[in-house]
């Protein structure tokens, strides 16, 4: 057979046996059959001397081009096994799945959500507003002196800006909701808020809270009481949550007072959680103090109503017995998977 049958013989039959493998394994079994060291090209190499000078540049520049088009098909043969492997390996339905952990609601926010849903199923609406106030809005329309503590330094964060401050509570929220509609109102206002307080378990600068308004012709101190009572049922889960009302002092409210909830631990018998006095404060509350109407313009001869307010964090550690606030802000994964 003359070297130039050889060729021919080698050109065609490689890329039909490159067609023909099925597997890496015969791929690579083509690759030693024709370019292999004891492989068809090399053999035909080998001949070359046999030829004379003059044919012998032509003979090895045709079967270089040769060995690089079987190079060629060998490897795009192995890709195509690869990216087929590569698919496979996707969408095999008979592979087991993958484990992926879901994050959880952070507790804070799950008891944020939780007290709009109760206050939404006893008829109330949600409102927000700025966190960056002016002092008018969060201490002199809520008939805060201007002596009053609350605006000092120590307990207020003030910005550079003229009239401008951090709010330290969301009852601005509530003046802004009267200024601009008119009533009845029945809304409650969370989000974030802002003191200088020290760090320790039961303080932190940045904390949450969410306070309620409710405004209408007949509103009394019983519609109050019997809001919050509910509130305390749904939110603790049990219909034997007992509540009590003690007597206190806001400047935005008149009368005032305290709610405080059987202890959920010792059943109101008294221990280390309530300092054995059987009950657990949870919130401020009162009538609104009629100065907070005529700031923001409501008659009141005709409206009258309530305004409450609470921590969520403080909620929170109750709820699920957490000793110490300043856990929900280290974003340790042993505490936060917890919920």
């Amino acid at each position: 057979m003359s070297l130039n049958e050889k060729y021919e013989k080698i050109s065609a039959a490689y890329l039909q046996d490159i067609k023909e493998a099925g597997t890496l394994q015969d791929v690579e079994e083509v690759r030693v059959k024709y370019i292999g060291r004891s492989g068809e090209v090399n053999k035909i190499f080998k001949e070359l001397g046999i030829l004379s000078p003059e044919e012998r540049p032509a003979w090895g520049k045709k079967l270089n081009i040769l060995k690089s088009d079987i190079t060629k098909s060998v490897e795009d043969k192995k890709e195509q096994f690869s990216q087929k492997d590569e698919k496979e390996d996707i969408f095999d339905p008979t592979m087991p799945g993958n484990y992926s952990r879901f994050p959880s609601i952070h507790p804070v926010t799950g008891i944020l959500r939780e007290i709009k849903d109760i206050f939404s199923s006893l008829g109330f609406g949600v409102a927000y507003g700025p966190e960056i106030e002016s002092s008018y809005h969060n201490f002199t329309a809520l008939n805060i002196p201007e002596d009053h503590v609350a605006r000092e330094m120590h307990d207020t964060f003030y910005l550079n800006q003229e009239d401008k401050l951090l709010r330290t509570h969301t009852s601005p929220v509530q003046v802004r909701v009267m200024e601009n509609n008119d009533p009845p109102y029945n809304i409650i206002v969370p989000g974030k808020c802002y003191r200088r307080d020290t760090i320790d378990a039961s303080h932190s600068p940045v904390f949450h809270q969410v306070e309620g308004l409710m405004v209408d012709k007949n509103i009394n101190f019983a519609d109050l009481k019997g809001v919050l009572a509910e509130f305390a049922k749904l939110f603790f889960k049990g219909s034997d949550v007992k509540t009590r009302f003690r007597p206190s002092y806001f400047p935005f409210t008149e009368p005032s007072a305290e709610m405080d909830i059987s202890c959920r631990i010792c059943q109101g018998k008294g221990c280390s959680s309530c300092s054995q006095k059987g009950w657990l404060e949870i919130l401020g509350a009162g009538m609104v103090d009629p100065e907070v109407f005529k700031h923001c313009n409501v008659d009141t001869e005709k409206w009258q109503g309530f305004a409450f307010g609470m921590g969520v964090e403080r909620l929170a550690m109750l709820k699920y017995g957490i000793s110490d606030m300043r856990f929900f802000y280290l974003n340790d994964i042993r505490f936060l998977e917890q919920f």
